[in-house]
Formats: C-alpha cells, structure tokens, sequence
C-alpha cells in the first residue's frame, strides 16, 4: 500500500469529466443504476470520434484497398495506410513496413509462431514463457511444441506476482531460441521489465516477443527502446474497435519469415506451372480484405489517446488503484493477488466464503462492470490455489466517486453471499 501511495505525489491530473462526455455509453444505465464499467483490461470504451470513423468510412467511401482504381478505392487506401503510419509513430517504429494488421493480439502471436517459429525452431530448442502469461501466449507455442519437438521453459513468479530474474537468466541455454512475455499482467497488473529481458535475451542470441495487449493503454510504449523483436497489441483494450490489433516486427525478420496464411494482396505472382511468389513486407502477412474500418477506426483511437496523453493517463490511473487499493483493503475477509511495486491500473482480488462469479453477478445489479474468471491465466491462478478472482481494472474515464461506487457495492454484495 505504501509502496502505491509514494507514486501518487504530483501525478498529472486529467479533466476526466471532459473525457467522459466524449464516451456515449457511460451516460447509459444498469439495472436502473448508472453504469461504473471496471472492466478495461478485457475491453476499453469506445470515444466518439472512433465510433465516427466506421460511420464516416461506411457513409462515404466504403470500398476495397490497394488494388482499386477508383476514387473511393484511393481513398479508403490512403486511410488505411495512414492508420498504418499511426501506429508506427504510436509505437515508435523505425518503419510503417514493420506494422502488421492482425484481428488482435492472439493472431500477431499466432502468426510470429506459424512463420517464425515453424521456420526457426526444431526439436530441442527452447522457448522461454513466464507464468504471468495470457493463454494467447502460452497455447500457440503449446501446439507448435507438440508438432515440433521444442522445449517450453517456464519463468517462476514469487508471491507478489513479480517475475523471478534471477531464474529467468538461469533459464537460458545455448539452444533457447525466444523469450516470449507479455509488457503487463492482465491478471496481476505486474508491469514486466521488458526492455532488461530484451537485453539479456539478445545477449544470450535469443529473440523476445512482447505481448503489450495490457501496455499500449496505460503507458508509452517504444519497440526500439524496448529492443523488441516482435511486440503485439489489440485495439479494443486500447479505446479503439474489436477484430483488430497490430504485430510490430523488426523488418529484417518479417522480411526472412514465410507467409503464414495465403490469399489475396500477400501474392506477387500465381502460377499453376511455377507456383507463387510474395509481395513484399507488410503486405505478405495480411491475405485477403482487411478489417479496413477497424484498422481505419484504430488510427483514430491511437491519435485519441496519444492527444490526451498516456503519461497522464497512466498517472491518474494509479491515483484510481491507489484509492481502490485503500477501500477494499477494509473489507474483511478480501485478499489482493498481485501486489508487485509499480503495478498498472489492475485490482484481482478473492474473498473468503465467496465465490467470484457470485460477486460478479450480484455487483452487475448495482450497477458495477467487474471481470470474474480465470482471465485466461490458469497456470498463474493455480501458483495462487485459485481458480477464479474477481478484477477491477480502470481506464482514462473513471472517477475516484466511482471507486467508491464499487467498494460500496461490494461491501454489500459481500455481506449478501457470504
């Protein structure tokens, strides 16, 4: 608790009441209660002007991109590459060649182990996974392994939820090929010291991927800082619209890897007598039409909340955890998972002779989006002997009256199931 308070000295304010009117859906209800939605960290609101972009691109120039001649084609084209080049300065990117568009954070993974890892990787060799990990990290290289013959090598947490470093440079071999870990727990809220495991990774010949689903949101994020090799994130989690996110690659892999999934745009010839041949990075990696409004809609996101701030975002979202931390920290009986130093904006919690779900259901009467479940974290939850919590995550748009909102509907949810 000390160790959130010290943080919270000078923290930048937003006008948070601003912020809201930009975001429709927080005027709804609930139950006849208006709506405190802690839900973020599974999927983040949606602000006007993104919502606006599906209807701008729908309402006037709908069409397919890249290969059309038409003025609409253009400018669906210039759009769509100009999210590109977005979320290239988003990430700070040495190229927009080095952005692929993917429906999201388990495609990007998915698509660096069918290309990358089937190409790179052979019986024997080593993948290093922490336990802090989003099953979209740990199943894609699950079965790649299974196929493979390759060697899954787990990095220990201790009992705040903070990756073991000591354990994790032990864990390195002359056959360990990747370090795959996410930025931020979805589960803890633990922000991991990537760009350190970049650099012990790299030292050891390996190569990372960052899994930033939970990063992008909350904090700057800069691949080349990082010295990521592969670095991944989803729109909805980021204020933007669902089906799509972004696999940042360094161009002298993406350029080396085999296409994963084929169709249109990817190719540069087709031949039944002398086979195919593929266009050039990014375009190998995104077959077929696109999510082109989602993509379109995503720039508009990433320009959002870059125009607010992520180091102010990220500022008052720990005031909110600092002010959630205190409240159910009074309720008797609630234990906090996940109490590593300088943690994002993420409150898991359990309650003796309590079930999740039922706290989840309840809280939903009065009003209140909390997340309940395993949060596709099983292997991390089981270290802990659960198997479920229940989470309150914030954004930009919530309020310290809403914190209280929450507590004050838990206290009474409680006291109801216990």
């Amino acid at each position: 608790m000390n160790e959130l308070a010290t943080r919270d000295v000078d923290a930048p304010t937003l006008d948070v009441a601003a912020i809201r009117e930009e975001f429709p859906i927080l005027a709804r209800q609930v139950h006849g209660r208006p709506l405190v939605y802690l839900d973020n960290a599974a999927t983040s609101q949606t602000p006007r002007r993104v919502i606006a972009a599906f209807d701008d691109y729908y309402g006037r120039y709908n069409a397919n991109i890249h290969r059309g001649l038409h003025t609409l084609a253009d400018e669906a084209t210039a759009a769509f590459e100009g999210s590109r080049e977005t979320v290239r300065g988003f990430l700070n990117a040495a190229d927009s060649r080095e952005i692929i568009f993917t429906r999201g954070t388990t495609e990007a993974i998915n698509l660096v182990a069918n290309a990358w890892g089937r190409a790179n990787l052979k019986a024997g060799d080593e993948v290093l996974i922490s336990r802090l990990e989003h099953h979209s990290n740990i199943v894609p290289w699950q079965l790649l392994a299974s196929e493979l013959g390759f060697v899954i090598k787990v990095i220990p947490v201790d009992e705040r939820g903070v990756l073991d470093m000591a354990a994790y440079r032990e864990l390195f071999s002359e056959r360990t090929r990747l370090v795959a870990v996410n930025h931020i727990s979805n589960a803890f809220g633990t922000v991991n010291p990537v760009k350190e495991m970049a650099a012990i990774a790299h030292a050891q010949g390996a190569l990372i991927l960052v899994d930033g689903a939970q990063a992008t949101p909350h904090q700057p994020v800069d691949v080349r800082d990082i010295d990521a090799d592969f670095y991944a994130f989803s729109g909805h989690k980021v204020y933007g619209p669902t089906g799509v996110g972004v696999l940042y690659g360094r161009a002298v892999l993406l350029q080396a890897m085999p296409p994963w999934q084929g169709g249109g745009e990817m190719i540069r010839t087709v031949s039944f007598e002398d086979g195919s041949t593929f266009a050039e990075i990014p375009h190998k990696f995104e077959a077929g039409t696109p999510a082109i409004a989602e993509v379109i809609a995503l720039g508009e996101a990433l320009r959002w909340v870059s125009g607010v701030g992520l180091d102010a975002i990220g500022a008052w979202e720990h005031r909110l955890l600092v002010h959630a931390t205190a409240a159910v920290s009074r309720i008797d009986g609630l234990r906090i998972l996940g109490t590593a130093p300088g943690k994002a904006g993420v409150l898991s919690f359990v309650v003796d002779g309590a079930h999740a779900q039922d706290i989840g259901l309840l809280i939903d009467q009065l009003g209140v989006a909390i997340r309940t479940g395993h949060h596709c974290a099983q292997p991390l939850l089981a270290q802990f002997g659960v198997d479920a919590t229940c989470r309150a995550s914030f954004a930009a748009y919530n309020t310290l009256d809403e914190i209280d909102v929450f507590a004050e509907a838990l206290t009474r949810v409680i006291g109801m199931v216990r």
